[in-house]
């Protein structure tokens, strides 16, 4: 069994590393987690006694089989919770990020895959992003972000990479949605903003909003 701190430091291990494939830095965990270098440490060598973490000094730290797995289940437990909270329950999908972190701790299995069940089995959250199967397994859908894409193409906007409530607000501000058919117009290089159509407006946004947004073409 796993603490609710273990998961968290898991999960982070996951995103960080490509479904923890890749080693990362003690530092990127504490900088992910909020906490300090020396504390990230102390968590790893516990993990690593699990069997749960590989970790070479100056060389980062990766996840091993089951702790793949544990953090994709994890993972899996909140995405469904996401789809849970704006399918049946009316939350608006800037809200829903912080009710999953507390429910993807839930330890019955039999619970996340009758949800799962439920809801239809879906295979992605509000945000566009994969919902791993009960075996931590899932096809990433391909798609480009904005800022490779060529002006005068057009996709639907499938994956919003920023999941943070301020983030979903700026794009509720300006009806911009999964599903929304986005076509690029033009490309700012003095400060890389980029000009969209959506079906109401044209908007420009910024870089920094265009790299959070990506599209199937």
């Amino acid at each position: 069994m796993t603490t609710l701190s273990e998961e968290n430091y898991l999960k982070a291990i996951y995103h960080l590393g490509k479904q923890g494939e890749k080693a990362v830095s003690t530092n990127a965990i504490a900088e992910k987690i909020e906490t300090k270098a020396s504390s990230v440490t102390d968590m790893i060598k516990k993990l690593a006694e699990k069997n749960l973490v590989n970790y070479v000094k100056y060389q980062g730290v990766s996840l091993t089989n089951e702790g793949r797995l544990t953090a994709a289940l994890v993972v899996r437990k909140h995405r469904l919770w996401e789809v849970f909270l704006v399918k049946k329950l009316n939350f608006s999908w800037d809200e829903v990020h912080d009710v999953a972190e507390q429910l993807e701790h839930i330890k019955s299995l039999k619970l996340v895959n009758e949800l799962d069940a439920f809801l239809g089995f879906p295979t992605h959250d509000p945000h566009g992003d994969p919902i791993p199967d009960k075996d931590g397994n899932y096809t990433q859908t391909k798609s480009v972000n904005i800022l490779e894409m060529e002006a005068g193409h057009e996709g639907v906007l499938s994956l919003v990479k920023d999941s943070s409530e301020m983030f979903l607000k700026y794009l509720n501000k300006n009806n911009l949605a999964l599903g929304d058919v986005i076509k690029v117009l033009d490309f700012e290089p003095f400060d890389n903003s980029v000009t969209i159509q959506t079906k109401n407006k044209q908007i420009i946004i910024s870089q920094q909003v265009a790299k959070n947004l990506c599209l199937n073409l």
